[in-house]
């Protein structure tokens, strides 16, 4: 549906955006504070107990439990008086609190339990009181934090040393994946770290980002740790999940103690060990390619960046995005001294990224946002006297001086003029920089490019000048002082647009009232016919613009080239002020339907839209509400698809018509609303429908809304249609109801709504199905389970096939398992091509294998009424899994039909190859139960059918050059070499008349015969002839090239001689015959079945 009205609007790039590529390690520590312990009890919150505690007043505690005080009482934390005496470290207290029944593994409301609290307190002899009353050392709190972790994070040395004792690994993690280790090294504390690594825990250990203790200890500066990691093995090369190494992370933070030692113990370890893995270079790469030297850079911090360099680091290495180090210094916040160092250390000034960008683009592009203007200018100056080009173009042809024009890099931008930056180069979609200033609105900019005498009426490259972007920016300012300049704003673009068509496109109301005060025609006219008005509607919400527009008359009867007026794209928008203005100034024009005005009214487009504001006004002057768009939709219908239940209600309140029907497919709002399951509407719609039976109106295909919301699964709809008495025996005019719908879409909530509501489970379509076979064939066990037991007995559509028939052709076991379970004489029902047949057909083994299983091998060589077993059908279509299961079960492969083709000989002429091969390989060449079934049960290849074709003739026949091969190849000594058909063929003469050279050959060598003669006379040879006269014609030829006797017994031979010489000359030529082309095999040896299965 397009019922949108398109908008044409002014966009351009704003240009290059960089990710920071910085670290940022959350703390894990955990750090518990007696706050809100001490706040509760100073606003006497806590309960006497706990302030007993608090105090420290043993006996106090004591005389309160005596008076059956609840030691287990709990605060609005969760906490009890054993949390508070932990957390104070009383462990006399704790003691009396676990005699006299506390619960020690309490959790409070972040699950700390007394022991957290007591470990963070680190007082070691409440530790071991709560250890001695079983507290659970591995309990966890809410991020999954145990007390080691806490002790690791707080350094509480012998507390650790005492809860190791109790635990069978240290190495356990938090939410975070990370273990004590983790937190130890994060705090800095390295005996801690130290005491971990002797206890077993893992040095390499990694959290959820895969970062190591190295990583954490190198972010935080702790170079003990570090050096304590190290002497343990730690990994110097780690990386995290961004490839963040140990060093990435010092650099990100500052910390050049810790570079300078990583650095320093990667040399000594090259040194060592040339070859070694741990190792840690200057130059090491993280996923964005960023090395350390990128990192200290964009952070600003210049004594890494020294000590880095010191170490070889390479100043001018890029990442993955082209950018060195001087681009990200130049955007750093806190870069400029790390940019000198970099210069004077000759950093390349006038390197490109992949953007084309150098950093002095940098600095334009990020500078006003990081730095001040002074700073700016320095480094600009910096740069420049290094031989930074100001006039270089990135990618998008804007130089340093459109993007310090972009963004309002006033100071920037008159340094880089004093430097000879030229203002009228061309960037972005041929822009100046001063229509990118204009763009963005800054003025001062402009009166700086001016001054520098561009040229104020310059076109880009979609002949914009700088008062469009003005007008489109929405600075007044800006634009009074370009009109000011001399700026021609009466000039339009390559697409008829004014600067007040940009205006009012935005809305920009105070740039559209110094325009119009300029004499700016209020009426000028698009590429599209659009006028300033059209725009303005379509973008002004508070209508200020169309007002003032309006004022100066513009003329809102105007229309664009689809014919929509100003109120068509007000009511699109849902601009309902501006609806109102316009409607207020010509609501009878604006509304008229009559000529060349599209069907698509305003009412259409604000009730798709859902826009019930624009709704009201429209109505106001709308006398009738049922006037239909080009498909024939109401304004209701629309609503009812989309779903405005607002716009609906208006609608319906105010006389819209209910029983609407479409063009198109004759649908009605209340089959628009069934169809999405809009069911509020559908109340709606049904409550206030006056014609009696509305709730099933019908489509051009007969269907209801019920049929509709079933069909779509639409549970809500469904029930309120059924409680509105929606009819259940409705049918379409394929005789199908909403249950065949549901059943067939598996949408089982629907089904089961109907089935409540006593559908009718055996009604048949115009085929004879039910819904019990749309579930069946459509392997929805859940539905189909449901009929069954609503007692649906209707078992044979109109050709006699069953549910379980139509479950096994299409391969859905559970279905098949379901009704052999309900009734196992279903397979012996209605067609006698039995599911069986069916399963194989489509190489549903599984089916097949189940079928077997629960009614016997004897149905394996069942026959249907022309006589095919589930063999025949298999080799129909080649489906080897199931010939092989079926023989395995003990299927006869030699069984014949009514035409007397084996299933050999059925794969034969349908060019079953797979078939073929499997009775044709020798039992040596097949492995496993294969050989056993082949050996057991092997197909006759010497076979015939009633018109006497073997499998050979079948295969020749049929042109299944492959297949014939393989029966030759498996014949030996046989009958059927020479066998002749009714019509006297031999399998030489139909495979020379297929031109099958192949075969011929194979035959020949095998002794087929070159002489024998067909019902009409004809050799082999003279089988290659196209038509029967062209054979005459060869043979009387042939004939008189070798003279003889009649009475001569060498007659045949001289004549088999000729043709053997002649016809192998001749036999390319025939081939290209043809007109008249007949096959003898297929017009009168053809006997095959032409019904498919």
């Amino acid at each position: 549906m397009t019922t949108t009205v398109e908008l044409a609007s002014l966009t351009i790039e704003k240009g290059l955006t960089l990710d920071r590529p910085t670290i940022s390690i959350a703390d894990p520590t955990v750090v518990f504070s007696d706050l809100l312990f001490n706040a509760d009890l100073a606003r006497g919150r806590c309960p006497p107990l706990v302030q007993a505690v608090f105090y420290g007043d043993a006996d106090e505690v004591r005389g309160l439990v005596y008076m059956n005080e609840d030691v287990n009482s709990t605060d609005m934390e969760r906490r009890t008086p054993i949390h508070a005496a932990a957390f104070r470290g009383e462990a006399e207290i704790v003691d009396f609190l676990a005699q006299s029944g506390a619960r020690v593994n309490t959790k409070d409301s972040r699950w700390l339990t007394p022991l957290h609290r007591a470990v963070a307190s680190k007082s070691l002899s409440t530790v071991k009181m709560l250890l001695k009353h079983s507290a659970d050392v591995n309990a966890r709190d809410k991020n999954w934090q145990t007390p080691l972790h806490v002790a690791a994070a707080n350094n509480a040395i012998e507390i650790a040393d005492t809860l190791m004792m109790h635990l069978s690994t240290v190495n356990v993690t938090d939410r975070a994946g990370r273990t004590s280790l983790h937190h130890a090294a994060f705090n800095g504390h390295v005996n801690m770290v130290k005491l971990l690594a002797s206890k077993g825990g893992t040095i390499n250990a990694q959290d959820k980002k895969e970062r190591r203790p190295l990583h954490y200890a190198s972010y935080m500066g702790h170079v003990d740790v570090v050096k304590a990691l190290l002497e343990n093995d730690a990994d110097i090369g780690c990386r995290d999940r961004t490839h963040f190494t140990p060093i990435h992370a010092a650099s990100a933070s500052g910390q050049v103690s810790v570079v300078r030692v990583l650095l320093d113990f990667g040399a000594k370890t090259m040194t060592r060990s040339p070859m070694s893995n741990k190792k840690q270079s200057a130059d090491v790469v993280n996923a964005n390619g960023n090395t350390p030297i990128h990192i200290a850079c964009l952070n600003g911090n210049d004594l890494v960046l020294r000590e880095l360099i010191q170490h070889g680091a390479d100043i001018n290495v890029l990442n993955h995005k082209g950018q060195s180090p001087l681009h990200l210094a130049a955007v750093s916040p806190h870069g400029g001294t790390c940019l000198e160092i970099l210069l004077s250390e000759g950093a390349d000034v006038n390197i490109r990224c992949k953007e084309g960008c150098m950093p002095l683009h940098m600095i334009a592009l990020q500078g006003r946002y990081t730095r001040a203007e002074s700073l700016i200018e320095h480094i600009t100056e910096v740069l420049i006297e290094h031989g930074a080009s100001v006039d270089c173009a990135d990618k998008n042809g804007n130089t340093p001086l459109h993007l310090a024009a972009q963004n309002g890099h006033q100071e920037l931008l008159v340094t880089l003029l004093m430097h000879g930056a030229n203002p009228t180069r061309r960037g972005i979609h041929g822009m100046l920089p001063l229509h990118l200033a204009a763009l963005s609105g800054y003025t001062m900019c402009c009166k700086k490019l001016l001054e520098a005498e561009c040229d104020i009426n310059a076109l880009d490259d979609n002949h914009r000048t700088c008062v469009h972007c003005a007008a489109c920016s929405g600075n007044v300012d800006c634009l009074d002082l370009l009109i000011r300049s001399g700026a021609d704003f009466s000039l339009a673009d390559k697409d008829g647009r004014t600067p007040l068509h940009y205006a009012s496109g935005n809305a920009n109301h105070q740039c559209t009232l110094s325009l119009v005060a300029m004499k700016a025609n209020v009426n000028g006219l698009d590429t599209r016919d659009c006028s300033p008005l059209h725009y303005a509607a379509a973008a002004d919400m508070e209508a200020d613009c169309v007002e003032h527009l309006l004022h100066n008359n513009a003329n809102p009867r105007l229309r664009d080239v689809n014919g929509y007026n100003t109120l068509h794209y007000a009511a699109a928008n849902g601009h309902s002020l501006a609806a109102e203005k316009l409607q207020a100034v010509a609501a009878s024009d604006l509304l008229n339907t009559g000529g060349s005005a599209p069907l698509t009214t305003p009412l259409h487009l604000a009730a798709y839209n859902g826009h019930v504001d624009v709704l009201h006004v429209l109505m106001r002057s709308i006398v009738n509400l049922d006037i239909q768009d080009a498909n024939g939709r109401t304004a209701l219908d629309l609503a009812a698809f989309k779903g405005h239940l607002d716009c609906v209600e208006a609608l319906v309140m105010q006389g819209a018509t209910i029983l609407v029907n479409d063009s198109v497919s004759k649908r009605t709002p209340l089959h628009a609303a069934a169809y999405n399951g809009h069911a509020e509407c559908l109340r709606i719609l049904l409550e206030n429908a006056d014609q009696e039976g509305a709730v099933d109106c019908l489509d051009n295909q007969s269907r209801t809304p019920l049929m509709v919301a079933v069909s779509n699964g639409h549970t809500d709809a469904t029930l309120l249609l059924l409680q509105h008495g929606a009819s259940l025996s409705a049918r379409d005019i394929h005789h199908r109801t909403a249950l065949h719908r549901g059943a067939a879409n598996g949408h089982e909530e629907c089904v089961d709504a109907l089935l409540q509501s006593q559908a009718n489970t055996s009604c048949a379509d115009i085929k004879g199905r039910t819904p019990l076979h749309m579930a069946a064939a459509c392997g929805h066990v859940g539905i189909l389970g449901a009929l069954l037991q609503a007692g649906c007995t209707n078992h044979l559509d109109g050709n006699g096939y069953t549910p379980i028939h139509w479950a096994c052709y299409n391969g859905h076991e559970n279905c098949v398992e379901l009704l052999l379970e309900q009734d196992p004489k279903m397979f012996f029902k209605g067609n006698s091509f039995t599911p069986l047949h069916c399963a194989v057909l489509n190489d549903n083994e599984s089916c097949a294998e189940l079928l077997i299983e629960s009614l016997g091998d004897e149905i394996v060589n069942i026959q249907d009424r022309k006589g095919r077993t589930p063999l025949h059908a298999s080799a129909l279509n080649d489906q080897v899994e199931c010939l092989q299961l079926m023989m395995k079960h003990g299927g006869q492969p030699n069984i014949a039909d009514q035409l007397g083709k084996t299933c050999l000989m059925v794969a034969a002429e349908s060019g079953s190859a797979g078939t073929i091969e499997l009775f044709c390989s020798p039992s040596d060449q097949i492995d496993g139960p294969t050989e056993l079934i082949v050996s057991s049960a092997c197909a006759d290849l010497n076979a015939c059918d009633s018109r006497k074709n073997s499998g050979l003739h079948l295969a020749c026949l049929q042109k299944h050059e492959g297949c014939a091969l393989m029966i030759l190849e498996k014949l030996e000594e046989s009958t059927i070499i020479n066998l002749a058909n009714d019509d006297g063929l031999t399998p030489l003469h139909i495979a020379a008349s297929n031109g099958l050279v192949s075969v011929v050959q194979e035959l020949i060598s095998k002794g087929a015969s070159l002489l024998a003669l067909d019902n009409k006379g004809y050799t082999p040879a003279l089988s290659c002839a196209p038509t029967d006269k062209i054979a005459d014609c060869l043979a009387i030829i042939l004939a008189h090239m070798l003279p003889f006797s009649p009475a001569s017994t060498a007659t045949n031979s001289r004549i088999a001689l000729a043709m053997s010489g002649e016809l192998g000359r001749l036999r390319n030529a025939s081939l290209e015959f043809t007109d008249g082309n007949r096959s003898r095999g297929e017009s009168n040896a053809d006997t095959s079945d032409s019904e498919t299965y």
